[in-house]
């Protein structure tokens, strides 16, 4: 490969990144809007997450062509063949991560018109963590930040699984004590499982990082989870 085409490969990488970058910014947005719409019961916002989807779907769609366009045309070796495969991994979860914010925002759209029951179950503070996942995960991939996405993957995750679980709990009491408050509380509980996947996938997004700065693919949550369990 010859300096200038070597130059101009290396633009089209850092291209490929900033794309993803952007598909990244999209979905989290998407996700502000939809929490923030069912929090307010505002369905022109959730409807404007649905829309935001299609931004999503063809960001995701633009990006995987470049990567074919990339392998076909450069055959590239070593690092940039697993930065470019690597890409196409993580904008799959990227694009996950918009669909569960359209979810969100139809769950939340159906529960408008209907104030929602005192105590609330902790959603928004589920939201605020997931997408706080989200944001650092973006910030991870476009830094190269492996120390962040060790930390993603070892204690984000884990504050989200620990508050979905709570939120079960206290849902099935609700739903025990007040019937009436059912049909809300199951939407919440939906709500709170769309949230803990997303933070699942920026889990993937992270390990995917860790592979592409290393080129040693290691399951950092497993690997956390198996030195509790014996006590290192």
């Amino acid at each position: 490969m010859t300096y200038q085409t070597r130059q101009n490969f290396d633009l089209q990488i850092h291209a490929l990144g900033q794309n993803v970058v952007r598909l990244g910014a999209v979905v989290e947005e998407m996700l502000a809007k939809a929490m923030r719409s069912m929090l307010t019961q505002d369905g022109a916002l959730a409807r404007e997450v649905v829309h935001m989807d299609d931004v999503a779907d063809q960001l995701d769609l633009d990006i995987e062509s470049q990567c074919v366009r990339l392998l076909a045309l450069q055959q590239p070796l070593s690092k940039d063949l697993r930065i470019i495969a690597t890409i196409i991994k993580i904008i799959a979860d990227l694009e996950r991560v918009g669909d569960y914010s359209v979810d969100i925002a139809k769950t939340g759209e159906r529960m408008i018109g209907t104030p929602f029951f005192e105590p609330t179950l902790p959603v928004k503070e589920i939201g605020e963590k997931a997408l706080q996942i989200v944001h650092d995960t973006v910030r991870a991939f476009a830094d190269r930040d492996l120390n962040l996405a060790r930390r993603i993957c070892i204690e984000d995750d884990d504050v989200v699984d620990d508050l979905h679980d709570q939120l079960f709990i206290d849902a099935l009491n609700l739903m025990q004590e007040r019937p009436e408050t059912v049909p809300q509380a199951v939407r919440f509980l939906l709500i709170s499982r769309y949230l803990e996947r997303i933070a699942d996938h920026c889990t993937n997004i992270a390990e995917r990082i860790s592979y592409m700065e290393t080129g040693h693919f290691e399951e950092l949550k497993v690997k956390e989870e198996d030195k509790e369990r014996n006590g290192n």
